[in-house]
């Protein structure tokens, strides 16, 4: 996702700009400072606090996160957990039972068997036996909430890279209010938020991306207040065999990569970490089953579907209404 160049000046107000490393990533916060709003300095250490937190958390690249002790637990196990997890838990489980078992936290081992997660050793196609054998190991239905504790029947691992990065978003924007910043950007790994306007008064435009791996093209920029936008695609992350194409978006359902013609979606909702794991669940079900879902649950959507002769684009009245309608 980009974000486009913001300029112009205004009536005394600032317009404030950092970033730095976050999950792997990046993360940027751009937002309009008043005389009364504390110096930057002091609102990008309350970020970084924040970054800092969500990776000690979540992180599956740490042998020392929450996440990864609980993941090195084995079966019929419980471990008491931070309220952030168990609340990102509850939302995993209701976009899962939603999407009858295709959108699911617990896929890290596949992942890693096909080459893509924290301990994958090769990108190849497994063979049928060792993806039997691992998908034994994987099932939201295996985990459950018990108080503060969260335990497994089975010896599955959690993977919330779907949603963390929304929820740090969230958060981050939730600080910048409490701190009196009312009008700003906040985009940690891809994930945004918008609210406000920028100091001249003109709106937070955010430019999507055509789903292309060889550069940066803008699909078409809409306009943002007061929402998160999420974007996800099969374009990026991926490899080739036998002259077939496996990304590393899984349908937990058949243990494989998908394989459908939906090559990008992105989400607008009130929460960045609605829109995150929306998005993702929308790009597993597909151009058809996914626009099916998005209708019913009145999900704002812009879909990207490959075809033989380039791309087609297909949106709905939500996203049309939430995002301020077509801008470019």
């Amino acid at each position: 996702m980009l974000v486009g160049v913001l300029s112009g000046c205004g009536n005394g107000d600032s317009l404030e700009r950092f970033d730095g490393p976050a999950m792997g990533s990046r993360y940027s916060i751009q937002y309009v400072r008043h005389s009364y709003t504390l110096a930057p300095k002091a609102v990008q250490a309350e970020v970084e606090n924040i970054l800092a937190e969500v990776d000690r958390q979540f992180s599956t690249y740490r042998s020392d996160s929450d996440v990864e002790r609980f993941n090195d637990l084995p079966a019929n196990r419980c471990q008491k957990m931070p309220a952030p997890i168990l609340k990102l838990i509850r939302v995993a489980q209701l976009l899962s039972e939603q999407s009858e078992g295709s959108y699911d936290l617990t896929v890290e081992p596949l992942l890693n068997l096909w080459g893509f997660g924290p301990q994958a050793r090769e990108e190849k196609v497994p063979t049928a036996q060792s993806l039997a054998e691992v998908r034994q190991r994987v099932g939201y239905q295996h985990l459950r909430i018990d108080r503060d504790q969260l335990c497994k029947d089975a010896a599955v691992e959690v993977d919330f890279n779907s949603i963390a990065a929304g929820y740090a978003v969230d958060t981050i924007a939730e600080k910048l209010e409490a701190m009196g910043i009312r009008s700003y950007l906040v985009e940690v790994t891809g994930e945004l938020k918008a609210a406000g306007k920028k100091h001249d008064g003109s709106p937070w435009r955010i430019a999507l991306e055509e789903p292309r791996d060889d550069q940066q093209v803008a699909e078409r920029v809409i306009v943002v207040d007061g929402y998160g936008v999420s974007t996800s695609g099969d374009y990026r992350n991926y490899f080739e065999q036998d002259g077939r194409r496996y990304s590393h978006t899984f349908d937990a359902r058949t243990g494989a990569p998908v394989s459908h013609t939906l090559a990008s979606v992105t989400v607008i909702n009130p929460s960045a970490l609605m829109a995150d794991g929306l998005s993702t669940l929308l790009l597993i079900l597909g151009p058809e089953r996914g626009w099916d879902y998005a209708e019913k649950h009145d999900i704002g959507a812009f879909f990207v579907i490959r075809t033989d002769t380039g791309f087609v684009t297909r949106t709905n009245q939500a996203f049309e209404r939430l995002s301020g309608g077509k801008t470019e």
